[in-house]
């Protein structure tokens, strides 16, 4: 391109990048990101964004981490996408409780969490209940509960709904009380 005279901006890299991390080339995406500061082409949030997105389906959470330092250095400050893609990440990889004690600090920077952020965090917490029954920790019915609350919050009843059918009969192992629980589900459903 810029053999027929066309020069990149911003928004050309943007692009660009975006497009390298959503085919998982994050390592040429990396390569024009360091290009843009070679050439002095100040990234904005987008560039940040896409990049950080891409990094952290690649597993690499802390050089993500590293970059919205950057952007905090540089003046560009991330928002709630920016942290959308770290919180999934750490979810995705079984560190609820990173992305939890993340939320908490987003919230004291006043950013404000939108329904994917929801949506993320309760995925996080359906992968944190199938840990729990492969280490024999077996979820309550407080555990269900809140749950499916929070499901049914978010408008994901199909999801709920798939989770109040995967509760299991109880036995000496699980102290479920099935009665309670389902009784809550249904006021939920008729009496929202």
């Amino acid at each position: 391109m810029a053999s027929r005279g066309v020069t990149h901006d911003v928004s050309s890299y943007n692009i660009m990048i975006n497009g390298f991390c959503k085919i998982k080339k994050v390592d040429e995406a990396m390569n024009l990101f360091e290009e843009m500061h070679c050439k002095n082409i100040i990234p904005d949030v987008v560039t940040y964004n896409s990049l950080i997105d891409g990094i952290c389906k690649s597993g690499k959470i802390s050089y993500a981490l590293k970059l919205v330092d950057e952007m905090n250095d540089r003046g560009q400050l991330p928002d709630i996408i920016t942290y959308n893609s770290i919180l999934n990440a750490l979810c995705k990889n079984h560190q609820v409780d990173k992305a939890i004690a993340l939320l908490t600090k987003l919230k004291d920077q006043g950013i404000r969490p939108n329904i994917y952020t929801h949506t993320i965090l309760i995925d996080g917490a359906l992968a944190l209940l199938s840990k729990m029954k492969d280490n024999n920790c077996y979820p309550n019915a407080v555990t269900y509960r809140i749950i499916i609350r929070s499901l049914f919050d978010k408008n994901d009843n199909d999801k709920a709904e798939r989770l109040c059918e995967m509760i299991p009969i109880p036995s000496t192992t699980v102290n479920i009380d099935l009665d309670s629980l389902y009784d809550t589900f249904h006021s939920i459903i008729w009496n929202p």
